[in-house]
């Protein structure tokens, strides 16, 4: 394959990547990282580093228009990113040693393992399309982690605020070092924190996480670059695409519905998960 073709087949994977990534609030890495792994051989920890930058593509286009839009909540997002900052730093120095350690396999099914993660929790809360019963922690009270949004397909104001915070920071420090590992944002985790924790709407949930993408993927591809696991002929034009994809994603989400936007993507996650680990395994 010459440069070019490969160059046009990279950024076509990040418009893909980029649409998914903005929709579902998961960050475009989740298929980017994947993909250029099984399709086109990249070393894992090169397509860990353009999986950051493919983040921040995502998160500087979609996140802006989302706080644009009202539906990214900042005042949540600033107040989690204390704990997947930190998380994001030890998880890319965890990956520069078990690269020096050659456990590259032992990180691809691991990355499996965090995609087929995604599936049980969003499964459980298909049918709901808005949370209901929500009771604030003392800390959310405290911080007025509380806030609205106008939700064009209900046509009506939706009112909500946070309620478990304890968890949801455990969470989003796990959500840091998964991003650090593996370059996918964990946007996994972040929307697990946001939905099922703090039990925000889920169109809130994905905004927000695509807004804190951005802090938490920078962290991590400092440490990255710094080891020479970012080449600008992959993450580049990787970028690129994404910020194409996710700049459509933005426009299409105040569009859907809460509960289509949990179960999208999960057929294409799932795929992806079980083709990752097999390729870790050394299968097909």
């Amino acid at each position: 394959m010459d440069l070019w073709t490969f160059v046009l087949l990279v950024v076509l994977t990040g418009v893909a990547a980029g649409l998914v990534g903005s929709l579902s609030g998961l960050g475009g890495a989740v298929v980017v990282i994947p993909v250029l792994v099984l399709a086109f051989a990249v070393p894992f920890p090169e397509a860990t580093g353009a999986g950051l930058i493919t983040i921040l593509a995502t998160s500087s286009t979609a996140g802006a228009t989302y706080v644009r839009d009202r539906l990214s909540d900042l005042r949540i997002g600033m107040f989690l990113e204390i704990a997947t900052v930190p998380g994001a730093l030890i998880g890319a120095t965890l990956t520069v040693f078990l690269t020096h350690a050659s456990l590259d396999s032992l990180l691809l099914v691991a990355l499996g393992g965090v995609l087929l993660a995604i599936i049980p929790g969003s499964l459980q809360r298909r049918h709901e399309e808005l949370p209901s019963g929500i009771v604030p922690d003392a800390r959310s009270q405290r911080f007025a982690l509380r806030g609205q949004y106008h939700d064009a397909v209900l046509d009506r104001d939706v009112p909500y605020a946070a309620a478990e915070t304890s968890p949801a920071l455990g969470v989003m420090f796990g959500a840091g070092v998964v991003s650090g590992m593996f370059g996918i944002g964990a946007g996994v985790f972040k929307v697990l924190a946001l939905d099922r924790y703090l039990h925000l709407p889920m169109k809130v949930s994905t905004a927000t996480s695509n807004f804190m993408m951005g802090v938490t993927a920078a962290a991590g591809a400092g440490i990255l670059l710094l080891a020479g696991y970012v080449n600008p002929v992959i993450a580049a034009p990787a970028a690129i695409g994404t910020a194409l994809g996710a700049y459509a994603g933005s426009r299409i989400l105040p569009t859907l519905r809460n509960r289509t936007v949990r179960l999208l993507f999960l057929p294409v996650v799932g795929g992806l998960a079980i083709e990752t680990i097999l390729r870790g395994l050394g299968i097909g």
